[in-house]
Order: C-alpha cells, then sequence, then structure tokens
C-alpha cells in the first residue's frame, strides 16, 4: 500500500478537495529551474542545514516558486485563495511550479494524492521558526532553567495554525529530519532546518499532536545516518519499545497547601523519616492510580514524614531499578502516563507526606537508540574516552564541561521539582561525579589544572544545580549519597560548598550495621564502631540510610544481619531501629525492613506481605517489629529533641560511651527549650538490673516513653523499671532495669 500523508487529521485544514476550483482555472509554469544537484542531494539524503530555502515558497522573476517533499505521492497541488493549482514531478518525491502570486499567499495547503487517498495539509515549510531568539541566546549560554519549554515536542498554535514544534540539539550533525508513525518511519519528509550556532534544529508540524510517537533521523557529519529519541521526550514508549511520545499535560493539582507551607521549618530543623520505596515492586502490577489509593495511606499510617522514590524517569532495563536513564524528562511508562505519575505525587502531598525521587545525573547507558554519540559524536559524554567511560556501570559519564550540557541536568533537576512538585532530589552516586580517578587506576585518567584528582566540572555543576533548585523550587531539599570524606557537601554554595540540603551518612550505616552483625560476646571489641559517628556528626547535615543497596545482592535483609536465633535477630532488629531513630541524623528506611522481612529485596517480588497474614498471633513477630515502626515515628514527631537540633552539637551529650564490656550505649538528646529524652540501647543478651546513669539536674523524674522489648513489639517485656512509677534521680543519676538486645526511651516527667 502507498504511504499516506497523515500530517493532519482528516478533519483539518480548509475545504475538501470537491469544493475546489478546477485547475484549469488559472493558468501556471509547472516546470521551474531545477534544483542544483548538490542541493538537492543534501536534501533528500537528510543532510541539508536549511530545508526551508528549497521548500516552501518563495518569491522568482515571475511569480512564486512552490515546492513540496512528499514521497511516495503521486501528485501534489497547491490550494490558494480557493482556486487548485497542480505542481510538477521533479522526481525523488520533489514536487514544484511556478505559480502567478507577485507575493506569497498570505495561507495555502497542499493537496496530497496517493494511490489510495488525497489529503488536504499544511505546508511545514511555509511557518517561521516556532522557538524565539531569547530562548536560542539562553541555550548557547547554558542558562536556560526552563529547557524543556524550548528543546523536544511541544504541541502549540502557530501562526494560527495547531500543530507540533519539534526542536531538538545535535550540533555535530549535518541533517535531522522528523520520524514517526505518522510518516511510517521515513524521515525523508520532514527535514529539520538548522538555527545556526545554538546547535538546535527545528521543524513545526501542522496536525501533529498528542500521542504521535517520533524519534530523530540524523546524518552524522561521516555521513552515517540513524534514528534517536528525543533527549527532552516527556512522555515515552513502554519499554522494549522506544519511541518518544507526543504528549499534553492536563493535570490540575490540589497540594496548594501544601506547597504553600513545606518550606516552613528548615529541614535540618524538621521532623525528617523517610520510607524508601521501589514502585513498580511495592505491590507489584499496581499502577501509578492505584499504587495512590494505597500508598499514601500505608505511609502515612506508619507516622513516615516523606517517601523516597527509586528513579522514575524513562529506563528500558527494569533490572536497573531505574539508575541507568535514557529519558530524563519522562517518567516510566510502566506504570502509566506523566499525568497518573502527578496523581500520584498530588495524593502523597494530600496526606501530608513529602515526596523525594531518586535522581542519577552522574551517568547514562550506552543504547543506540538514546543519548550515547547522539549526533554521531561524543556529545552528552566527554570525546576522551578515558572520561567517557564510567568504569563501575558499563556507561557514560556526562560531560560536565559542557555548558549545553549542563544546562540540560540543571534544567531537568528544575522539571521534576518544578513540573511534578517533587519535594527532593536523592542524587545518586555523588561520588563517582567528584573524582576523576574513581574506580581508575592510573594512566587512566588525568589530573585537573591544578594537579588535584577532583573534577572541577563536576563541581561546578553540583553547585550549579543545587543553588538553581533552591532558588526556584522554595521548600526543595537536594540529598547527597557522597561516600567520601569530600568537605563541605552540605555547606552553601556561596562559601564554597556543594550546596546540598543534606548528606547520606554512609560512614554510619557502615559501621554501625559492622557491629550489630557481631555476636554480643564479641561486639565489646567493636565498641567503636557505634561511636565514631559522633566524632563527625556535626561535620554535615545527615540522613542516616538503611536503603535497598544494604537489602540485595548477598547482604541480607536486615533482620537477617543479626546473630542468634529467630527471637534474637527480631530484638537485635529492633533494638537497632530504636538506637538509630535516636542518633543525631533523619532517618531513612527500605521498604520490607518496616516489618522484619527475612529475605533480600527482590524487583520481581517486593515485599513479602504475606508475613502480615490475616492471624495476628502468626503474623505477630512481624507485625510487633512493624507497630514499633509506627511508634518510633510517632514519638520521634512528637518529639522536638530528636529532631530540632540535629546539626548543633549542643543538642547531644554522651551519658555512656565506654561501656564496651556491657554492650551499652547512653546518650541525652535535647530541644531548643533544653528539654531532653535519653535513650539506652543495650545490645546484649542479658537483664541488666538497676543500671546507673546520669541525667541532668533540672528533671525531678523521668518516664518511659518507649521500649523495643515490649511485648506488643513481640518482645520479652522486660520493662525499664516498675509500670506507671517515674524514675527519680539520686545524686544525678537514676537506675534504670535495661531489656535484653533492647533500646528505651526515656523523657522527663511533664
Amino acid at each position: 500500500m502507498a504511504l499516506r500523508d497523515t500530517s493532519l487529521p482528516e478533519t483539518a485544514g480548509p475545504a475538501p478537495a470537491e469544493a475546489v476550483p478546477a485547475p484549469d482555472a488559472v493558468r501556471e509554469d509547472p516546470r521551474p529551474g531545477a534544483l542544483d544537484p548538490a542541493e538537492r542531494g543534501r536534501l533528500l539524503s537528510g543532510a541539508h542545514h536549511d530545508p526551508h530555502a528549497l521548500l516552501g515558497a518563495h518569491p522568482v522573476p515571475g511569480g512564486t516558486l512552490f515546492r513540496a517533499l512528499r514521497p511516495n505521492a503521486r501528485a501534489v497541488s497547491v490550494v490558494a485563495g480557493g482556486t487548485r493549482h497542480p505542481l510538477g514531478s521533479e522526481g525523488g518525491g520533489l514536487f514544484a511550479a511556478v505559480l502567478p502570486y507577485p507575493e506569497i499567499p498570505e495561507s495555502y495547503t497542499l493537496l496530497v494524492t496517493y494511490d489510495d487517498t488525497e489529503q488536504e495539509v499544511h505546508d511545514p515549510y511555509r511557518f517561521l521558526p516556532a522557538l524565539g531568539e531569547l530562548d536560542l541566546h539562553l541555550i548557547r549560554e547554558g542558562r536556560h532553567e526552563q529547557l524543556w519549554q524550548a528543546l523536544g515536542a511541544e504541541p502549540m498554535t502557530h501562526q494560527g495554525v495547531t500543530g507540533t514544534r519539534f526542536t531538538v540539539w545535535a550540533p555535530n550533525a549535518q541533517g535531522v529530519r522528523v520520524a514517526g508513525d505518522f510518516t511510517y518511519w521515513d524521515g525523508t519528509q520532514y527535514p529539520m532546518r538548522s538555527l545556526g550556532a545554538s546547535g538546535v534544529w527545528e521543524l513545526f508540524l501542522p496536525g501533529i499532536g498528542e500521542g504521535a510517537r517520533y524519534k530523530f533521523e540524523i546524518t552524522s557529519r561521516h555521513g552515517h545516518r540513524f534514528l534517536k529519541a528525543d533527549p527532552m521526550a516527556r512522555c515515552t514508549e513502554v519499554p522494549p519499545d522506544t519511541a518518544s511520545v507526543v504528549a499534553v499535560s492536563r493535570y490540575e493539582w490540589g497540594d496548594a497547601q501544601w506547597l504553600a507551607h513545606r518550606g516552613d521549618t528548615p529541614v535540618h530543623q524538621a521532623p525528617f523519616s523517610v520510607y524508601e520505596v521501589h514502585l513498580p515492586s511495592w505491590r507489584p502490577g499496581l499502577t501509578y492510580r492505584q499504587l495512590a489509593e494505597e500508598l499514601p495511606a500505608y505511609v502515612k499510617d506508619l507516622g513516615f514524614t516523606h517517601v523516597e522514590l527509586m528513579p522514575v524517569a524513562g529506563h528500558p532495563f527494569s533490572g536497573s531499578w531505574g539508575y541507568q536513564v535514557t529519558s530524563y524528562y519522562a517518567p516510566t511508562p510502566r506504570l502509566g502516563s506523566p499525568d497518573d505519575f502527578k496523581y500520584l505525587v498530588d495524593r502523597l502531598h494530600q496526606a501530608g507526606l513529602g515526596v523525594i525521587m531518586d535522581w542519577v545525573p552522574a551517568h547514562f547507558p550506552k543504547d543506540d537508540w538514546a543519548l550515547a554519540r547522539f549526533d554521531g559524536e561524543p556529545l552528552y559524554e566527554p570525546g576522551d574516552w578515558r572520561r567517557a567511560e564510567h568504569p563501575d556501570w558499563g556507561t557514560y559519564e556526562f560531560d560536565f564541561g559542557r555548558t549545553e550540557v549542563r544546562n540540560f541536568l540543571v534544567a531537568n533537576a528544575v522539571y521534576w521539582c518544578q513540573e511534578f512538585h517533587i519535594d527532593g532530589l536523592r542524587v545518586d552516586a555523588v561520588a563517582s561525579m567528584l573524582y576523576l580517578d574513581y574506580s581508575r587506576d592510573s594512566g587512566q585518567w588525568e589530573p585537573n589544572v591544578f594537579g588535584g584528582r577532583e573534577d572541577l566540572d563536576a563541581v561546578a555543576f553540583l553547585q550549579e544545580m543545587n543553588a538553581t533548585v533552591y532558588r526556584r523550587c522554595p521548600g526543595v531539599v537536594t540529598i547527597a549519597e557522597e561516600s567520601t570524606a569530600w568537605d563541605g557537601v552540605t555547606r552553601p554554595t556561596d562559601s564554597g560548598g556543594l550546596g546540598f540540603g543534606l548528606k547520606w551518612n554512609m560512614g554510619w550505616m557502615h559501621d554501625s550495621l559492622e557491629y550489630v552483625r557481631k555476636e554480643p560476646v564479641h561486639r565489646k571489641y567493636h565498641h567503636n564502631e557505634m561511636t565514631f559517628s559522633m566524632v563527625y556528626a556535626y561535620s554535615e547535615n545527615y540522613v542516616l540510610p538503611i536503603s535497598h543497596d544494604e537489602v540485595v545482592h548477598g547482604k541480607q535483609a536486615l533482620v537477617s544481619k543479626m546473630p542468634g536465633d529467630w527471637w534474637q535477630r527480631r530484638a537485635n532488629h529492633r533494638a537497632y531501629l530504636g538506637f538509630m531513630w535516636a542518633h543525631p541524623g533523619k532517618q531513612l528506611l527500605f521498604m520490607g525492613q518496616e516489618f522484619a522481612q527475612g529475605a533480600e529485596w527482590s524487583e520481581a517480588n517486593g515485599p513479602e506481605w504475606w508475613l502480615l497474614g490475616d492471624d495476628y498471633h502468626s503474623a505477630g513477630d512481624h507485625r510487633g517489629v512493624q507497630d514499633l515502626v509506627r511508634d518510633l515515628n510517632t514519638r520521634y514527631r512528637a518529639t522536638p529533641a530528636l529532631w530540632q537540633r540535629d546539626t548543633d552539637p549542643g543538642g547531644f551529650h554522651w551519658v555512656l560511651c565506654d561501656a564496651a564490656d556491657d554492650n551499652v550505649f547512653a546518650f541525652l538528646r535535647f530541644d531548643a527549650e533544653g528539654s531532653a529524652l535519653l535513650a539506652v540501647s543495650n545490645f546484649s543478651p542479658v537483664v541488666r538490673d538497676a543500671y546507673r546513669l546520669w541525667v541532668p539536674d533540672p528533671f525531678p523524674a523521668w518516664q518511659e516513653t518507649l521500649n523495643t522489648d515490649d511485648t506488643r513489639y513481640g518482645g520479652s517485656g522486660v520493662g525499664a523499671g516498675a509500670p506507671g512509677v517515674p524514675f527519680r534521680p539520686k545524686d544525678g543519676f537514676v537506675r534504670v532495669t535495661l531489656p535484653p538486645l533492647a533500646t528505651v526511651w526515656l523523657t522527663p516527667v511533664p
């Protein structure tokens, strides 16, 4: 079957062809001067930088030259002022004629005849560029903070006609064409024009609208031709299909109150307890909208303040968990449309929950249809192979020294916060960006201009990203996954820092997990692994992360890391969570660990919800841990001492840091008014009666407010003291019964 022109819906455009006067109503010369062979060759091969100079309507001696490129058409006519004018065939799908118009008609259409249909369409080559000079200037400068509004596929009305503006940055290309389901994936019909030094190519296609699938057909400087997905696509096909999709958002938000108040308290002075989720596997098979009916209620019931979503940007391989992104501006379509994802975020906000999203600017995969060697040359990646290849993941790193690439990423960070109302970006693999020699041997990297190993371009990018996000999106927080001792990760950029709001405390995570893995009899030799974190606790604004990375790939689930029989493992698990929630810093817990799932996380199966069963007695040990997490969050949020001075050394005081033989840790937390909480952890399996602990003078009596050994949580029921009887200090000390493998919280009696 012959190809059909579908660039306009059949209902669009002027009156049908039958109503147009016959061709003999006007006399014209159907044989204009032939195209220069070189120009013609470049045009038909997709290597012409200015197809609008050859196609469309142009004044010539004797009238106006009309030329159209319509592959597989039998005939093409121009319709202007109600009159139909046939164009002569020039071969190769080109049709042209000089018509007796002293000026180019203000509006005309093309009547295109194929073997089995005839359609009247607008001529894309009669339109002026639909991208303004200011946009191009900002793109050249690398300062277009809303880049998604300038590049990609933008449905619009241009010069009174509805359609879609296609724009793409491909500075090394000889030519770029638009191909899509509306051209049967042949780009010949729609070559784009170069907009000069910006490296941007543009074409407005009348009649193309929402839902159209497309790619860019690029001809490299070496003459190679290939299809690429749109780097700025806001919607994509469901993998394994890889086309970009023209999208229009019609979502109406209902979270204005949340946005107005989310930044009322600086994040480092506010409660911040995070539930980390892998959306596709949290409840396998649920869409964004179905998740919106279950996830907010579950997380709110457990008392968390925020949800952190593992990457939701488009990625071709589900086994990457989203950490190998190919579509930075499109939520993964596996779970629904971009508006469906907005609905999920909106519902979380309406439930009083913040939404953090994992963001991956450190690297991107090498898929030949995506960003890699986008226009035939290294573009998003550095040209130097030593810097382009990421040695750990078989991916490319971004060229942070190129202004347009930095702009692509900075605008992307703003995009998620602005368009999807994301409250925080957790930036993945920051350490791999900061060091030129990261995972590289000598000879595989070059020092910076000062002879150091720091990647100065990456530093500048992170500073620009953070400063821009905080300026444009009030109330948003950025969080660094940074595993080294880099100085100033959470220091403001105007003081020379990277400008993040928070940083994952990987040292605390590693050391504390090493400690609790040990049998209690050996823990006294590793006591400092639980106390060392306080040496540097106030060097940055920290989050304490028990993330997905710690419960996969043979690392075991949190409860399964613990030694002993099943009861002891659960007791250790509960004691550890009690210690973690009291320790300075914010908290993050990965799904499944809130009910002591014993198996490692699997992206194919998700959390083992069946462990919570309908029968409380058979599921009591798992429900008990879940109840503990709920109570930890509830008491945490109600106790400013646990979060208000997380970054202030005056908010912490060791009570007991050297009781290695007893496996006991005790410390005080203070709020801004001086009220306190005493946290005591006994990581020994023995009860310690009348254990002597110092408390400050102003408080005449203390009470137990949380005990991880409570029978409600699956514990043995050993209380810190007699029920309902306060602890009264004597000579500045209280005597407390320490339950086995448990954490106890005490607060002053009001």
